[in-house]
């Protein structure tokens, strides 16, 4: 059943790409034709232009879903340089499946949990249609007793039939032309995909390096600080028991004091480790945690059906909890947002205010640790901040990393 319900998720989200395709199609249509008097050439940059921003987008699509799909270099968009070039041509393959079978099989995913909800519930209401009103969803038949009524739940129970067996090898067909088409081939030059997975290795260590030093500087301005003042006042404490009572008491009152106020300082410490409420109550709890506290009233809308590795969700965590400091301190907001969905194993993150706006990674707002973060998970990170607001950050990761 999940399987179905991912296959249909992703057949839907097919569409978005596949109308787009589609309209790019006819717009290279009328350039071909306009091409003859010569008006057409100047519609040339920009409808390759097109062509290759949608190609971006499916392969984002596609890694949404699975495996990702590794871009080839930048295409051209002069024509000469076009008509020679393979990765232009490989797209004009794809754009020419992706806007026919693409379209279509997006198209049957998306009405066949419809219908398979209308026909099986038709007895339901069967009694409120009009005498001649079409019974099926597919537009031949009427009911006119409870027999035909059942008859079309029949129906429905193929269509939910045709939805387990079918649609996840249609979301297969609809998403093969991109994988083959819309990959970087065996001959090209993935020296700048190296070169980013190097830049996001460094990113990994960088940040690494720095928790360890928050750490650090943690137990050694707060928690050893307070252990050495625990040593120092039982010391003091243990010279005074003889001569006078009441101050080695007083002493040990505040040694105690002491040992809490450290202890106290140890949890902070090690739930900012790995916070244990992501394993007490999972992503959502621990968001809805979040929330709860912020300074600015925060709804928060999380669809996380399946667990992510533990990194992953700390990850998320850091980066909800640095967001919602940052809104809290920067922004002038009067409210925020979380959104998170986890689907075809990546999990996106939301969060927006409606603040002033302007966010700058160099004011000091906590966004490059963010962005350090979150590349260390090979994921993605888009923040949109113009002056006056709103701002929006969207953080795209991988679930099983």
């Amino acid at each position: 059943m999940s399987d179905a319900g991912g296959a249909i998720g992703q057949l839907a989200s097919g569409i978005g790409t596949a109308l787009p395709a589609l309209l790019v199609l006819v717009w290279l249509a009328v350039t071909v034709v306009l091409s003859v008097v010569g008006v057409g050439l100047l519609m040339v940059p920009g409808v390759l232009g097109a062509l290759h921003a949608l190609a971006g987008r499916e392969r984002a699509r596609l890694a949404r879903h699975g495996p990702e799909v590794i871009a080839p270099e930048p295409p051209p968009t002069q024509l000469r340089l076009a008509l020679v070039d393979a990765t232009t041509r490989r797209e004009l393959r794809w754009l020419v499946r992706h806007a026919t079978l693409g379209l279509l099989l997006g198209v049957l995913g998306a009405l066949l949990p419809l219908v398979a909800v209308r026909d099986t519930a038709f007895p339901l209401v069967w009694k409120l249609a009009p005498a001649d009103a079409t019974a099926t969803s597919i537009g031949f038949g009427t009911a006119d007793s409870w027999l035909d009524a059942f008859a079309v739940t029949l129906l429905g129970v193929g269509w939910i039939a045709i939805i387990l067996g079918l649609t996840p090898g249609m979301a297969r067909l609809q998403g093969q032309p991109g994988r083959w088409l819309l990959a970087a081939g065996p001959d090209t030059d993935l020296s700048l995909r190296i070169a980013e997975l190097t830049a996001t290795r460094a990113a990994a260590l960088d940040a690494h390096a720095t928790e360890l030093r928050r750490i650090e500087r943690s137990l050694h301005d707060g928690t050893q600080n307070r252990l050495v003042t625990v040593t120092v006042l039982l010391g003091a404490a243990r010279r005074q028991v003889a001569r006078d009572p009441a101050g080695a008491d007083e002493l040990l009152e505040r040694a105690q004091s002491a040992a809490e106020q450290a202890l106290a300082e140890l949890r902070t410490v090690s739930r900012s480790i790995l916070p244990p409420v992501l394993a007490d109550r999972g992503l959502a709890g621990a968001l809805s945690g979040l929330a709860a506290e912020c300074a600015v009233p925060c709804r928060t809308d999380v669809e996380a059906p399946e667990r992510c590795a533990a990194s992953v969700e700390a990850t998320a965590y850091f980066v909800v909890a640095e967001a919602l400091t940052n809104i809290a301190k920067h922004s002038g907001a009067g409210q925020a947002a979380v959104t998170v969905r986890a689907r075809g194993g990546r999990l996106g993150l939301r969060i927006e205010d409606d603040g002033h706006g302007g966010a700058d990674e160099d004011g000091g707002s906590g966004l490059t640790g963010i962005r350090r973060r979150v590349a260390a998970h090979d994921g993605t990170l888009r923040v949109t901040s113009p002056p006056g607001g709103p701002t929006t950050l969207e953080v795209d990761l991988p679930c099983g990393s």
